[in-house]
């Protein structure tokens, strides 16, 4: 089995390439389960801000024929709040692409396809879908269209309206490849196609992306770029290990003083009751002993009724 280019290599490099378009077709037509055809790229967030985000991930934004936006994204460490940047990202999208004026029948339809490389979440499955939907509280029944809308707008729900998104979480795929979705997580986990392939876009990239059709000096960036994600993934690897234990340290500590705390605050109260105690032998009243001690009436009555 040969070795492909890794896909966000060829998304920095390659398929800027409109001949390579049908690489990303393939891979968005077997996501979205209907035929997807790119007209063109925008301008996305490619230029990254430091050396980490250079390595860490890589965006596309592409414009299909029907005029919707479609955001690649590839991440390879983990980012806790990665959930909020992705709404982030499909709600910019939404703002950027309307014409100051325009009425929100105008509003562009957004796809967020995210391919992470790390476990994102807890969940079973390596492929997850997020869509709008609004759902009856007391019914339980999901709000339709008006036909006039469904005529007006060209969708048949109200979900269509709003940003999709799709979660691959590449790293999980454990299984052999039956269906082409599959197809593709394997070749996006991996950098190898299944022999036998059969999915939309994977015969391009036998074609296109095999290793050796570049250069000295594009193997050479390449295999930097692949080291260079290891080396970040190293280095938050043991950040996150210093962190727990510092984390086990301090909290070791932290449990020896409260307890040094809480055993202090006990002798007190101790000593306290004690001399409580005495002073209900020798016959003062429950105030003048709460003057004494500083404990209160109901306490001093609780602890003489303990010691008889």
């Amino acid at each position: 089995m040969e070795n492909y280019i890794r896909f966000d290599w060829a998304m920095k490099r390659l398929l800027r390439n409109k001949a390579n378009y049908a690489v990303l077709e393939g891979l968005l037509t077997t996501l979205l389960e209907e035929k997807v055809t790119i007209h063109k790229l925008l301008e996305s967030e490619s230029n990254q801000e430091d050396e980490f985000d250079k390595y860490n991930r890589v965006d596309m934004l592409a414009e299909n024929s029907q005029g919707e936006l479609v955001l690649i994204e590839v991440q390879n460490n983990n980012e806790y709040a990665y959930f909020q940047r992705m709404l982030f990202g499909a709600s910019k999208l939404v703002t950027e692409y309307i014409n100051r004026g325009e009425g929100y029948e105008k509003v562009r339809k957004v796809y967020s396809v995210n391919i992470v490389y790390f476990s994102l979440g807890h969940g079973k499955d390596f492929v997850y879908h997020g869509k709008t939907e609004f759902i009856g509280i007391h019914e339980g029944d999901i709000l339709e269209l008006s036909p006039f809308q469904k005529q007006t707008f060209k969708v048949d729900k109200v979900s269509q309206l709003y940003p999709e998104y799709y979660i691959l979480k590449v790293n999980d795929f454990n299984r052999v490849a039956r269906t082409p979705l599959e197809e593709w997580i394997y070749y996006l986990n991996t950098g190898n196609v299944p022999e036998h392939a059969t999915a939309p876009g994977l015969d391009t990239v036998k074609e296109q992306l095999k290793l050796d059709r570049m250069s000295r000096e594009e193997l050479k960036a390449y295999y930097k770029h692949l080291d260079n994600i290891v080396i970040l993934r190293d280095n938050i690897m043991t950040e996150r290990a210093e962190g727990r234990a510092e984390g086990r340290a301090e909290g070791r500590a932290e449990g020896r003083a409260e307890g040094r705390a809480e055993g202090l605050a006990e002798g007190r109260a101790e000593e306290k009751a004690a001399i409580a105690r005495n002073l209900k032998s020798l016959g003062l009243s429950p105030e003048q002993i709460a003057k004494a001690t500083g404990l209160t009436e109901a306490e001093i009555n609780q602890l003489t009724t303990d010691h008889q």
